[in-house]
């Protein structure tokens, strides 16, 4: 059974596990969603070696609907904060699974968990992703010990016309 924290939301924890995640890598722009358990499938992870890439938004602190130009405010902060520590990182976008929700992040490689949750924290976000070779997580931004791991993962190429980049994100 999954642990739901205390500290989100009741309304937005369950949307959290049920996310997928748009990222818009140089060569191509893949979708991860959550997977069975120990499962990874599709297309094999991005990286060599055990990075972990962290997906962190700006939109929608505390779960809440924000109006779109102060999400947008806050996610450019975000990314100057994420250039100011010299962090790769990828558009993306995470949201639910039918397209109906999106918010636009940024997936980073160069943290660690508790610096992603920090970063989360920062923006007053209730949790981040983290994404391995071998899970796909929700890290809560309020305390370590409610973080879920989300079981496995499953990463499909997306066709220019099936990603969210170039669609305006629900606020």
């Amino acid at each position: 059974m999954l642990a739901v924290s205390h500290f989100a939301e009741p309304t937005q924890w369950p949307n959290y596990l049920r996310a997928v995640v748009d990222i818009a890598l140089p060569a191509y722009s893949i979708r991860v969603t959550p997977g069975p358990l120990h499962c990874v499938a599709g297309l094999p992870y991005p990286f060599d070696g055990a990075r972990t890439i962290h997906i962190v938004t700006a939109f929608n602190p505390h779960g809440r609907h924000t109006a779109p130009r102060a999400n947008l405010r806050a996610q450019h902060e975000l990314l100057h904060d994420i250039g100011l520590h010299g962090l790769q990182w990828w558009p993306a976008v995470g949201g639910d699974p039918v397209g109906t929700h999106a918010e636009i992040s940024a997936a980073v490689v160069g943290m660690d968990d508790a610096q992603a949750r920090a970063l989360g924290q920062q923006f007053d976000q209730d949790a981040v992703f983290a994404w391995s070779p071998a899970a796909w997580r929700l890290l809560s931004c309020a305390d370590a010990a409610h973080d879920t791991v989300l079981t496995g993962w499953h990463a499909a190429l997306l066709t220019p016309s099936s990603h969210r980049f170039s669609q305006s994100p629900a606020a």
